[in-house]
């Protein structure tokens, strides 16, 4: 509210005590907290002026807040999974929407559950943005009133469309709209209803949900790097090296056409999840495995360069480039653009895969310092698009 009285020039506002914190990050508003009406009334009378807050600044708040974390996840936990890991790399690095299949137990979670650890610290602009939802849902606390973390929700596969996308009387924000500027993870895509799912695709290609229940229309932010995770088969073991398969053609059929084409396309890299074999877990020196502030590093450098980028619009990172965008960054060598041509052609890639793997491939290219696309950068995004088979 502070924020809007902002934007239409008010330039003092009265506000209950409790929510002093969220309010005093906005600059050039004159806030008042206010512990009750007598006081308010004592102020208005000149007989008792109430102390404006003092405006803090986004570091000051983040200080006061920050705890320390016992027994935060890392990448280090994760053993072997290279594959996997260059995968989500890649996704925190151009903001990009990730689909892990592998047999259960491969670790789908457990690395989807760390890519909050790689993602660049949020800047004050989107701090402000999320806590605004967070706000507005009435999930900010005294002890935690401006949202410095990026979300991370994983709502239960029996979620409904309306608790995804928001609604109730006021039209309330739902888990699309509080996993802005953040991640929104689901374990067992399949399993959640096609409804629920349908309900995706607004926010990940306009990055906002609009909701109306009761004659009352709200228009959220939402932001997300889409995470999904499922088996490759109803029983789970269709690509496992131990394990046979016990599914019938018709089943895992059924199972893949739960994922409609349209939301199937709007997932940037696709990554098969191997089970580890004894060897990986018992005879690997496992102090190897890189940390997340390490990874972190990459991540933020090529951020860098695509924070220049775009300097001068909307979009903060790869995946949010406009069509017209993608042809002015993703510049390719002529091999690198024989090679694309040629899997467009062998795989009949949609025209927004294509522009999926461009954006891709930029990032890659980002991550790697080069200006141009080059043959290693496409050909690496066009493996993250190989289970595509799968679903057809």
């Amino acid at each position: 509210m502070v924020a809007k009285a902002k934007e239409l020039n008010i330039t003092e506002v009265y506000i209950p005590w409790e929510n002093r914190k969220e309010a005093s990050l906005i600059p050039g508003v004159v806030i008042y907290p206010v512990k009750d009406i007598r006081q308010l009334l004592f102020h208005f009378s000149g007989s008792e002026k109430i102390t404006p807050l003092k405006n803090l600044t986004f570091e000051e708040i983040q200080k006061s807040l920050i705890k320390p974390k016992k027994d935060s996840v890392d990448f280090s936990d994760v053993f072997g999974q290279k594959c996997a890991k260059r995968a989500l790399e890649i996704a925190a690095a151009g903001g990009h929407n990730v689909l892990l299949v592998g047999s259960p137990g491969a670790g789908k979670s457990m690395l989807a559950k760390r890519l909050p650890t790689i993602l660049p610290d949020m800047t004050f602009e989107e701090s402000l943005s999320t806590s605004s939802i967070y706000s507005v849902a009435g999930l900010l606390t005294k002890d935690m009133p401006l949202v410095i973390s990026r979300p991370f929700r994983s709502p239960h596969h029996t979620t409904t469309d309306v608790a995804f996308a928001g609604g109730g009387a006021k039209a309330r924000p739902g888990e699309v709209s509080l996993s802005h500027n953040g991640v929104l993870f689901l374990d067992e895509l399949p399993l959640f209803s096609r409804a629920a799912l349908e309900t995706l695709r607004q926010p990940l290609e306009d990055g906002k949900v609009t909701v109306t229940r009761n004659a009352v229309t709200a228009t959220y932010p939402g932001n997300i790097m889409l995470v999904c995770a499922m088996n490759p088969c109803p029983c789970g073991y269709l690509y496992d090296p131990i394990h046979p398969c016990s599914c019938t053609d018709a089943a895992k059929h059924r199972y893949l056409s739960r994922i409609s084409g349209p939301l199937l396309d709007r997932i940037d890299l696709q990554v098969m999840v191997e089970p580890l074999d004894a060897d990986a877990l018992y005879n690997k020196d496992h102090s190897l495995e890189e940390t997340s502030a390490t990874i972190k590093e990459r991540v933020a450098k090529a951020r860098d360069i695509q924070t220049a980028r775009f300097r001068s619009t909307d979009v903060i990172c790869n995946a949010g480039m406009t069509p017209k965008m993608v042809r002015q960054y993703c510049v390719l060598t002529p091999d690198a653009k024989k090679l694309l041509i040629k899997a467009f052609t062998q795989m009949n890639f949609s025209a927004r895969a294509n522009d999926k793997i461009l954006r891709t491939a930029r990032t890659i290219a980002d991550l790697d310092g080069s200006d141009l696309i080059d043959v290693p950068h496409i050909s690496e995004a066009i493996q993250f698009r190989r289970l595509d088979t799968l679903f057809k």
